[in-house]
């Protein structure tokens, strides 16, 4: 019989054959090997290291759901390779040390390959279909396309998690979903419909979103229905939250959830409203990388928003023309419910809610890439979205958005008084033409005093209008600032002209000769018929 032999001393010993069948990775026999190496074995034994793209190393399990787990953490592979290692080794216990090691080997694998896309709750393949992660433990997924959808045991793209997310119930398919949402809400049809598409739009990541804002008074329910309509794209135990104190705040809540809603805004400071519009185009922000000193790390995401306010009016003009804003009514004494019964009756309905959004996406998939618009305004992947709603259900969302916009847009421009006082001017004159400096001696602020927003000089009143010129363009004022004066100092003017203001009513062309066939969905729960 043929046995394997080992020295020991100097002396070869005879191996049990079965005894060196069962040991675990990293002792195969001869001098012991350290922590560390086994702790690489054991982790290369079960899982794939990946680079994402913004240069994050992530673990995959082998056999196990298509998730990114981190390296470190509280829900990372250091913590479960620990416990790994101490199951295999019985009696034995990795060091902090040799975990230290063994991660930096595990990193510099990962680091190897090339970077690959790691999601988070939404995501898509090469063919275009679209993931939904459940969040569940087994990693199970809605995959949505053209055709309809259904779910998958395991996701075809990669996954991250974070402790800010919650699992998603499983859609099904009972009774009219939609209806059973709008019943849940205080808002009108034509506000309830916007919202259907907005909530259809979330999970589209390809697209930028409006920033769903809830406005109304006090006992209108904003709060509570921000908190539902982010529980059914993106669920979380904190899907309401605070205005972050900086960027670097931001930046940890904007990481870690998909949807976010900022709850009870009242004033936007510039560098919130310029990060918000970031997070609605998908720029990215650049921060450096965490135990470097010369090294930086671009964190580039796009982001579903929602925010509830009272007034309107406090929005920065570039974050103001990227709102839905939806109007709540106020609720009647006998129609009001407590916080319990609300919460009891949307986890009821929350399945079937799912299944009917899930089923009007693939009806909207399915004639996206026909939809073409008469014009194109400022979210116009998102109006496209409209669009496509309105031919699969038969309704008018696009050309209700886009009046909301315009009226939105004139909220906001209200609410700046050096604004207002510019289009005061150009009102009265028709046009006006001038340097900064010029204008900004010319407009006067009500009442004689200068509120803290008006421009203290004539650069900070150039950039000032120049940031107006998408409101003042809404309500038929053109900005031009490329002339400049025939004199020896060449000035630069601003050119401001009253013209006709923009056709907030332009959509699309007759849809019959747009796009194919459609059966109405919302009570049926079909897909559209496909030539």
């Amino acid at each position: 019989m043929n046995t394997d032999v080992q020295r020991v001393n100097g002396q070869a010993r005879p191996v049990d054959p079965a005894r060196s069948a069962n040991r675990p990775p990293g002792d195969e026999g001869g001098k012991k090997q350290s922590a560390a190496v086994r702790l690489v074995a054991l982790a290369r034994e079960r899982y794939t290291f990946v680079v994402s793209s913004d240069g994050r190393p992530y673990a995959v399990a082998i056999d196990g759901p298509n998730i990114a787990l981190p390296m470190r953490g509280r829900t990372g592979l250091r913590q479960r390779l620990a416990r790994l290692y101490a199951d295999t080794f019985e009696g034995d216990v990795a060091s902090q040390s040799a975990l230290a090691d063994a991660m930096t080997v595990l990193e510099g694998i990962a680091d190897a390959g090339d970077p690959v896309p790691v999601h988070l709750r939404v995501g898509h393949d090469d063919a275009g279909t679209l993931v939904v992660d459940l969040g569940t433990a087994d990693g199970r997924a809605v995959s949505v396309s053209a055709g309809g959808w259904h779910i998958v045991d395991r996701s075809p793209v990669l996954f991250r998690r974070s402790g800010a997310m919650a699992p998603m119930p499983t859609p099904i398919l009972v009774g009219d979903g939609l209806a059973k949402l709008h019943a849940l809400l205080n808002m009108d049809q034509s506000a309830f419909r916007q919202l259907v598409a907005w909530l259809v739009a979330a999970w589209i990541p390809t697209i930028p979103h409006p920033v769903l804002t809830f406005k109304g008074e006090q006992g209108t329910g904003k709060s509570k229905t921000a908190q539902m309509v982010l529980n059914l794209i993106d669920p979380s135990p904190a899907s309401k939250r605070s205005q972050p104190r900086d960027i670097k705040a931001w930046s940890a809540q904007a990481f870690n959830s998909w949807a976010l809603c900022l709850d009870n805004v009242s004033t936007i400071p510039p560098w919130l409203s310029d990060t918000l519009c970031k997070a609605v185009t998908g720029d990215g922000i650049v921060d450096r990388a965490l135990y470097t000193d010369d090294d930086v790390v671009v964190l580039s995401f796009r982001r579903v928003l929602a925010m509830t306010t009272i007034d309107a009016g406090a929005l920065a003009g570039d974050l103001a023309e990227r709102l839905l804003m939806l109007d709540l009514q106020l609720i009647d004494e006998e129609r009001r419910r407590t916080e319990e019964e609300l919460d009891d009756a949307f986890e009821t309905v929350r399945p079937s809610v799912l299944g009917s959004l899930f089923d009007l996406l693939a009806a909207v998939l399915a004639v996206l890439p026909t939809v073409r618009l008469a014009s194109m305004p400022r979210m116009a992947d998102f109006a496209r979205v409209l669009a496509a709603v309105d031919q699969v259900m038969e309704w008018n969302t696009l050309d209700d958005y886009l009046a909301a916009s315009a009226n939105v847009a004139g909220d906001a421009l209200e609410g700046d008084p050096f604004g207002s006082a510019v289009a005061a001017l150009v009102e009265q004159a028709g046009t006006w033409s001038g340097t900064a400096a010029q204008l900004l001696e010319q407009v006067q602020p009500p009442g004689g005093i200068r509120p803290p927003s008006w421009p203290k000089d004539a650069t900070r009143a150039s950039g000032k209008v120049k940031r107006l010129a998408p409101l003042l363009r809404s309500i038929g004022i053109t900005v031009d600032d490329t002339q400049r004066s025939r004199d020896r100092h060449r000035s630069r003017l601003l050119v401001l002209t009253r013209t006709d203001p923009p056709d907030t009513a332009a959509s699309a062309p007759p849809q019959q000769a747009l796009w194919p066939d459609v059966t109405p969905i919302g009570h049926g729960h079909t897909v559209p018929d496909q030539h």
